[in-house]
């Protein structure tokens, strides 16, 4: 008579790893480790100061000597902008643009960098290096011909203008692409065809959960990007109601108010979104990042 002991999961999932041996401190490694704490504190620094200076007195934020602690702290810099500007208004239609334009880029580029991966077609090869060569052209060369396209098209509502530039962006169809092409089998492909799955069904259920690290890089980039544009918000938007925050904020620097206390408020809260995006997917950032880095 025989029995079967079974393990337990959660002795499984206790596997041994492996453990790092410390490495002796080097003068090397000391210098590198000084050139980081250095380069930290250079790109951490600005961002402190504005925190700082967004609670103290319009006087003092360029009192001599700085202080890097306001004393003593305010928030009369933010009454003042929430009362006296749209601040709300231009921050709701930055949030709305960059996630209606993150949305509909990430499946664009996704369902594209698929095509280009998985299927032989005439002209695909001067179709992808058009397209490309096109990462090398400068937004600001296109905005005057992107701008009568649109305005010959019909398409005038300032939102749908305002997403337009960044539902079908280069680099993210090049980035989806290379991590197709690179992570996902054809040997996954050809069974979802025998299993009697269509062409689009197998990108939804067999691709795209294979993709979430691309789809999360792609992501943040992609939402940075359109909520930090300021080039295209300003060819086409004219209206103080409907500014996004990078405009917003432009004009409250504008050159005959140049209220800085309140450019520092705004310009604090307006990077909230920005971080809660980066904590949530930066996960998925950095391996999409490093997908393919490292081949077995």
């Amino acid at each position: 008579m025989s029995t079967t002991v079974q393990q337990d999961p959660s002795v499984r999932a206790q596997a041994p790893r492996p453990q790092r041996t410390r490495r002796p401190l080097t003068p090397g490694r000391a210098a590198l480790y000084v050139v980081l704490v250095v380069l930290v504190a250079v790109f951490v620094f600005p961002l402190l100061w504005a925190l700082s200076a967004s609670f103290k007195a319009r006087g003092d934020i360029f009192s001599y000597p700085p202080s890097l602690l306001p004393s003593p702290a305010t928030l009369e810099n933010y009454r003042n902008l929430l009362s006296t500007q749209p601040f709300w208004s231009w921050f709701a239609t930055s949030t709305l643009v960059a996630v209606l334009s993150t949305v509909v880029a990430v499946f664009v580029c996704a369902l594209a960098g698929f095509g280009f991966a998985k299927y032989e077609f005439r002209g695909k090869r001067i179709l992808f290096d058009v397209m490309f060569s096109s990462l090398a052209v400068p937004f600001a060369v296109i905005v005057v011909p992107l701008f009568i396209v649109l305005v010959k098209s019909g398409v005038t509502e300032p939102l749908v203008t305002l997403i337009v530039p960044w539902v079908a962006p280069a680099f993210g169809i090049f980035m989806m692409r290379q991590f197709i092409e690179q992570s996902v089998p054809d040997e996954i492909l050809e069974s979802a065809r025998l299993d009697g799955c269509s062409e689009f069904r197998t990108f939804l259920q067999m691709v795209l959960p294979l993709m979430r690290p691309a789809l999360g890089a792609l992501a943040v980039w992609n939402f940075l990007n359109s909520y930090n544009s300021f080039i295209w918000p300003l060819v086409i938007v004219s209206d103080p109601d409907r500014f996004t925050l990078p405009l917003g904020i432009q004009a409250l620097y504008g050159a005959q108010s140049r209220q800085i206390d309140m450019v520092i408020a705004a310009s604090v809260l307006a990077a909230i979104p920005s971080l809660v995006v980066f904590v949530l997917l930066r996960r998925q950032l950095l391996e999409g990042l490093t997908a393919g880095a490292v081949k077995s």
